[in-house]
C-alpha cells in the first residue's frame, strides 16, 4: 500500500498528545475533531472514506466509507498535508480522555490490526480504516460494546487511543485469557476471539460486570486498557444524579444508600 512514512513524538502524561512531523507532500489522516494544532503550511482537508486510495474510483470511496458508517464513525476523515516546499510542518492530536496513544507500526504488525471500534486516532495517509467482520455469528448478536471492531490495514503507522494504563499480553499458541469487552484495545490479526456469555444468573445481574465476556485465544498480541469510556461515562453520570449512587454491585447499590444514610 506504500503509506507516507512519518515521524512523531507521544507527549503528556494523564492526557496524552501525538506530534507528527511531516516531510513536503506527505499527509496524515485523522478522524473529525482529534486536531489540536497545526503549522501554517499544513493543509486541512475533508474527504469521503478513509483515504487510503486516490485511485479505487466512486464505488472503492463509497465502500469504504460504508464501512466506516457501520462502525458508528462518521462517513468523513480529515486528511493534514504539508504543502511547503522544503520544510518540515507539524500537525498535532489530542487523545479525547485521559489514557496512553499506543503508535502501532502495522508493517510490524503483520500489517493488520483489529482494534474497538473508538479508538483509532490518526494514521500516515494510505492506511486503510474499516470493519473487521467477526465469522461467528453469536459474537455478532450478543458482543456488545465488543462487537463491531475496526480493521486498520496497511504498512504505515496508526495511533490508537486506549483509557487509563495499558497491559500488553503476547499470548502463546493455545493461550486464552477472557476479557471484558469494553477493555479490549486491540489485537493482532492472528488472535482468535469470540464473545462468550456469561454463565449463571446470579453473576450476571449481580456481579457488575456484564453478561459477555471476549475469548481470545493465541498466537497473537493482545492490548487491554483498564478505564473503558463506557466505564468512565457511567461512573460520571452515576455521582451527577440527584441523591444517587451507582455500586459496583449494580442493582444492590440501592441498598447501601440506605444504610450508610445517604439515600434520602
Amino acid at each position: 500500500m506504500n503509506a507516507h512514512e512519518i515521524d512523531y513524538r507521544i507527549l503528556g502524561n494523564e492526557m496524552q498528545y501525538v506530534e507528527i512531523e511531516l516531510d513536503p507532500g506527505e499527509s496524515v489522516v485523522a478522524e473529525a475533531g482529534s486536531m489540536m494544532m497545526m503549522d501554517q503550511n499544513i493543509h486541512m482537508e475533508t474527504i469521503f472514506g478513509d483515504g487510503s486510495s486516490d485511485n479505487k474510483g466512486f464505488m472503492g470511496k463509497l465502500l469504504g466509507a460504508g464501512k466506516r458508517l457501520l462502525t458508528g464513525e462518521s462517513l468523513f476523515m480529515t486528511v493534514f498535508t504539508n504543502r511547503s516546499y522544503n520544510g518540515k510542518e507539524q500537525v498535532t492530536f489530542a487523545a479525547p480522555y485521559p489514557g496512553k496513544i499506543l503508535p502501532m507500526d502495522l508493517q510490524e504488525l503483520g500489517g493488520r490490526l483489529i482494534c474497538q471500534k473508538d479508538s483509532f486516532l490518526c494514521a500516515a495517509k494510505g492506511v486503510s480504516v474499516g470493519i473487521a467482520f467477526q465469522r461467528k455469528l453469536g459474537a455478532g448478536f450478543f458482543g456488545g460494546e465488543g462487537f463491531i471492531m475496526q480493521k486498520i490495514e496497511g504498512d504505515g503507522l496508526a495511533f490508537v487511543h486506549a483509557g487509563g494504563s495499558i497491559v500488553q499480553r503476547d499470548l502463546r499458541p493455545g493461550e486464552m485469557i477472557r476479557v471484558d469487552t469494553g477493555c479490549l484495545v486491540a489485537m493482532t490479526d492472528n488472535v482468535d476471539y469470540d464473545i462468550e456469555f456469561v454463565k449463571g444468573v446470579k453473576t450476571a445481574f449481580f456481579g457488575g460486570e456484564g453478561l459477555f465476556f471476549a475469548t481470545l485465544r493465541g498466537p497473537g498480541r493482545v492490548w487491554i486498557q483498564t478505564l473503558p469510556f463506557s466505564r468512565l461515562a457511567d461512573r460520571v453520570v452515576s455521582a451527577a444524579m440527584p441523591g444517587g449512587r451507582k455500586e459496583e454491585g449494580g442493582i444492590l447499590g440501592g441498598l447501601g444508600n440506605l444504610l450508610d444514610g445517604d439515600g434520602r
